[in-house]
């Protein structure tokens, strides 16, 4: 194995230090047009006349276009390059808003939800990518792990920025939306069509990649690849042990902790005052993703506790998850609950990067984009059947019983997680 130099900001060499600037702002940015939405889709939804089973529908079709289109365009990202594909799925995104903003009937909705999805895919592991490699040969040998981590603080601050002036947007400018003929909330999905235009310049002003060919000849043997890059990554992951037993853990991980994302609202409104109950379950999704971008530029000091060695932090990480997530679902109180929920929040970002690394270092350039919609791929599905087994039980039960089944996940990623130790420590590929 080689041996890693430790992350100093200071140190890293000028390129490297502007390269980890510009994803951090092409990160928030992204993600800041994002979180415009997220504090207001399901209201905005409502307003469109459309119930909760209508709701569910649509996100249902979401998640099926996600899953079907993760790995294809992962493949494509490494044959025709990252920047180009990624630029795709900002157009993506831009039509869904524009669907949204243009209608209220269910089945052009359903459109808009299935570019949501589009994009998703599309998004899946082009940057990511292109941030790992150029960061490795701008700075060679050096722990990627701290890097990783200030893209993910920037991420999450972005979601929570978005979050907050999403919700704020309604109040503050819906007066004037409904004036014109549009419901207050099409303000936030008006901002966020600005903020992701703005993306897609900046994407094509700063984000510098090495020009792949782009002929239509050239897309043909991109997609014509797409099977025989996947075949290749699957059998990577069937093959590397260590890959194999992270992306077990990753799946026990979500479906453990995507229940609580989805569930929480449901479960805390009933403590608080029906007068303020939204605003305070607006403050608290914000909150959510302050806590990870908290967690997130935590995590390099604390995997230097483990002297870096990332498959034990993400154990102790999962380990600690589990036994905060029993307490969460103790708690009867609003006040316990936003504290202990922070909390949580904080150790779910302790765990991205830690996880990241591992794979990082477990597959060659040629191959990264695809793995990384692999990984995509494989929590979306495991967070999709925790998330039925979750509502199952919290349905017959409760949903504090719900979450505590869902701890045990934890524990099976916890355990496979302690043979990823081992398995890296023998293993001379990673």
């Amino acid at each position: 194995m080689t041996t890693e130099t430790e992350f100093s900001f200071a140190a890293l060499p000028g390129s490297a230090r502007r390269h980890i600037r510009v994803f951090q702002i092409h990160q928030f940015l992204d993600r800041f047009a994002m979180g415009l939405t997220v504090a207001v889709v399901a209201l905005a939804l409502t307003d469109r006349g459309m119930d909760l089973f209508h709701i569910s529908l649509l996100f249902g079709v979401y998640s099926l276009t996600t899953m079907a289109m993760e790995l294809p365009f992962g493949g494509l990202a490494d044959s025709i390059g990252r920047k180009p594909v990624f630029l795709a799925a900002v157009v993506a995104s831009l039509m869904s808003l524009a669907l949204f903003l243009s209608t209220r009937d269910f089945y052009v909705l359903a459109l808009s939800f299935a570019f949501i999805g589009f994009g998703r895919a599309l998004r899946s592991g082009t940057l990511d990518a292109w941030f790992v490699e150029t960061f490795k040969a701008a700075a060679p040998q050096v722990d990627i792990q701290p890097a990783l981590a200030k893209a993910q603080w920037a991420n999450a601050v972005g979601l929570a920025s978005g979050a907050i002036l999403g919700g704020l947007l309604p109040d503050l400018l819906g007066p004037l939306a409904e004036g014109l003929g549009f419901s207050i909330y099409d303000v936030s999905y008006a901002a966020s069509f600005a903020v992701m235009l703005a993306v897609f310049v900046f994407t094509i002003l700063a984000i510098v990649e090495n020009p792949r060919p782009m002929s239509a000849t050239a897309l043909r043997h991109g997609f014509a690849k797409v099977p025989t890059v996947i075949k290749d990554a699957s059998l990577l992951a069937l093959k590397h042990p260590a890959l194999s037993l992270l992306l077990a853990a990753l799946a026990f991980f979500l479906m453990a902790s995507n229940p609580v994302e989805v569930i929480w609202p449901t479960h805390a409104r009933p403590m608080l005052d029906a007068g303020y109950a939204n605003t305070v379950i607006g403050v608290v999704t914000a909150s959510y993703f302050f806590s990870i971008a908290f967690g997130a530029s935590l995590s390099p000091r604390i995997s230097r506790i483990f002297k870096r060695r990332h498959a034990l932090t993400l154990a102790a990480t999962f380990a600690c998850l589990a036994g905060v997530q029993i307490a969460l679902a103790l708690q009867g109180s609003i006040i316990g609950f936003v504290a202990v929920f922070v909390l949580y929040s904080v150790i779910l970002g302790v765990s991205e990067t830690p996880a990241s690394s591992i794979l990082h270092r477990c597959v060659e350039d040629r191959q990264r984009s695809t793995v990384l919609s692999l990984r995509s791929l494989i929590q979306q599905l495991g967070a999709a059947l925790g998330l039925v087994l979750a509502g199952a039980v919290a349905e017959i039960y409760s949903t504090p019983i719900a979450w505590s089944v869902g701890a045990g996940f934890l524990l099976m990623a916890v355990a496979l997680t302690l043979v990823l130790v081992r398995r890296l420590a023998i293993d001379a590929d990673c």
